[in-house]
């Protein structure tokens, strides 16, 4: 009987020792509002936790509101979501323009575009006003976090989180270490990834990780397919959609990412590995010089209605 107390109480203590530990991180802000800062801000509200989205000024902030809004609303006319879910989810998101509203927050997320300049002038910013023991994460997809994480006083407190889009709907987030990220950091990121539903892949500093890395060659043969001629863009994503089991086409796939996000990334990779199958295609470079950027604009590679469906 004392042996079994006894393993009563440790159970307790290491429980509620776990307990406290996933409360580390109770204040989270997201800076940037576009595609994949909303997407972010509702997985962590739709999971019942308290979050901040910061933008650089008022109309860019509306904006992102309004494309939360319209985005739900999607769910709810496709019965994915009820209208109090929605109600739940927006309750628990505050609006800011203003770096300051992120000083007292334990966890601080980046989701800007894939500039190596801006980001690092964020952390740059926010090092100065964020405390002592708040984590930096960066949503890079292909720079080096090594690098963002040097220009803070806070090297071990700085990991990647590179989440997919859409963010709400993929449960993998990829948590990518520099070469200073802290075991500690690494355990208290992994928990609150648990925490908002998503799969922790833990993966070392190198250009594309592994989801992108593995992507890209695929999205750019098919637009290289596309550009010769050998099949149009629906029946290149129906073969690999039935081929392969896809659930999208890697051309249907390329506009939800955003063919402007999917170009810089191509361009990284080429530029940082200089191997061929990373050279952008002619196609999608056009496409982005007439900003025709996918399912966000209406148009890229597929014509989208007001509710995102393709128009064939």
């Amino acid at each position: 009987m004392a042996n079994d107390k006894l393993k009563l109480e440790d159970l307790l203590e290491s429980a509620s020792a776990l307990s406290e530990d996933t409360e580390l991180i109770k204040n989270i802000a997201i800076i940037g509002a576009g595609v994949m800062g909303q997407g972010i801000g509702q997985t962590i509200a739709a999971a019942g936790m308290e979050v901040t989205i910061i933008e650089k000024d008022s109309p860019r902030l509306q904006k992102a509101q309004s494309g939360l809004n319209a985005s739900m609303n999607r769910e709810i006319k496709r019965w994915a979501m009820t209208n109090s879910e929605k109600k739940a989810i927006l309750s628990r998101i505050k609006w800011e323009f203003s770096l300051e509203a992120a000083k007292d927050c334990e966890l601080i997320i980046e989701a800007v575009e894939e500039d190596f300049e801006l980001k690092k002038s964020i952390f740059v910013t926010v090092d100065k006003l964020a405390k002592k023991e708040g984590i930096f994460v960066s949503n890079t997809s292909t720079l080096s976090l090594t690098k963002l994480a040097e220009s803070t006083s806070r090297p071990d407190k700085v990991i990647g989180m590179h989440f997919l889009h859409p963010v709400p709907k993929i449960p993998l987030v990829e948590l990518v270490k520099s070469l200073h990220t802290s075991n500690e950091t690494v355990d208290a990121v992994k928990k609150f990834a648990s925490k908002i539903g998503k799969t922790p892949v833990e993966v070392y500093e190198y250009p594309g990780f592994v989801t992108t890395r593995a992507i890209v060659p695929l999205l750019n043969e098919a637009m290289y397919i596309l550009l010769e001629g050998v099949a149009t863009a629906k029946d290149i994503d129906t073969a690999m959609k039935l081929g392969y089991n896809f659930q999208s086409g890697p051309l249907e796939m390329a506009d939800m990412m955003g063919l402007d996000e999917v170009l810089a990334w191509m361009e990284t990779l080429w530029k940082t590995l200089g191997e061929p199958r990373y050279r952008p295609c002619p196609v999608i470079r056009k496409l982005v010089r007439e900003r025709k950027l996918g399912k966000k604009t209406g148009e890229g590679f597929y014509k989208y209605d007001e509710n995102g469906r393709i128009i064939y």
